[in-house]
């Protein structure tokens, strides 16, 4: 019994990775159909679509996928057409949330973000309501054993970077959102993995929170992730780590 018991358990895990990884999928595939559509299907000239392809096979899409997904987006195959939305709202404690949806039906959407929102301590807002409490950065991480600060800053000492830090063991480079795919171009021309190579919002100022307002916060976040449609979900909540280790242990 305790062999079927264990294989149920790797079965159920099993199945929640499959899950996770097939909803990144969608997401990944709904931006690459919308960027083709845009942009057009080269990647070199459309920075949007080349960002989406390489986050792909980041996570190890198989380039069918990406074919289809591009092919859908340019008119070559039929599908979906999804519209970009943006939801702005608050959180517990005043934390300012931004969510940008990739959508085929607003008349779904909106009622889930909605309910995301009202069930755990927040409420959605007016358009225009919080975005002005974010600046849109490109974000490039690369693995601090790769190379180190002042090799970054001298190879890209021609480019007006906004800052070079490291972290965890990373290297993080945060450029204007203008300049970003012209940097990535360069680190991916001297070969470097880039580990995060994206263009995202980060907060001007950080709210802190309480163990009560972080935990509400976060799960606020996490239940709007896991809808198919939401693309990115960005606040500028501050939670001390020991308060994050505390949420974790409790769950």
């Amino acid at each position: 019994m305790s062999g079927h018991s264990k294989w149920s358990t790797i079965k159920r895990k099993k199945g929640a990775l499959d899950a996770k990884k097939g909803a990144i999928f969608t997401k990944i595939i709904r931006e690459i159909t919308v960027s083709a559509r845009e942009g057009g299907a080269d990647i070199e000239t459309n920075a949007r679509l080349r960002t989406a392809v390489l986050k792909a096979k980041a996570n190890n899409m198989p380039n069918d996928n990406i074919e289809r997904g591009i092919n859908k987006g340019i008119g070559k195959l039929e599908g979906v057409i999804y519209e970009e939305v943006r939801y702005e709202g608050y959180g517990p404690g005043g934390v300012a949330i931004m969510v940008d949806c990739l959508t085929d039906n607003k008349n779904r959407t909106t009622p889930e973000i909605r309910s995301a929102f009202s069930k755990n301590g927040g409420n959605l807002g007016e358009t225009g309501s919080v975005n002005y409490l974010f600046a849109r950065k490109g974000i490039i991480t690369i693995d601090a054993a790769e190379t180190t600060e002042d090799n970054l800053i001298d190879l890209l000492i021609e480019f007006n970077i906004d800052d070079i830090r490291t972290e965890d063991g990373q290297l993080i480079v945060t450029t204007p959102a203008e300049i970003f795919h012209a940097v990535s171009k360069q680190l991916m021309d001297k070969k470097f993995n880039l580990i995060m190579n994206e263009v995202s919002y980060i907060p001007l100022t950080t709210i802190p929170l309480d163990e009560k307002k972080a935990a509400q916060c976060l799960r606020i976040i996490e239940v709007l992730e896991d809808l198919d449609d939401i693309q990115n979900v960005y606040s500028n909540y501050d939670i001390p780590e020991e308060i994050m280790l505390k949420i974790s242990q409790n769950q």
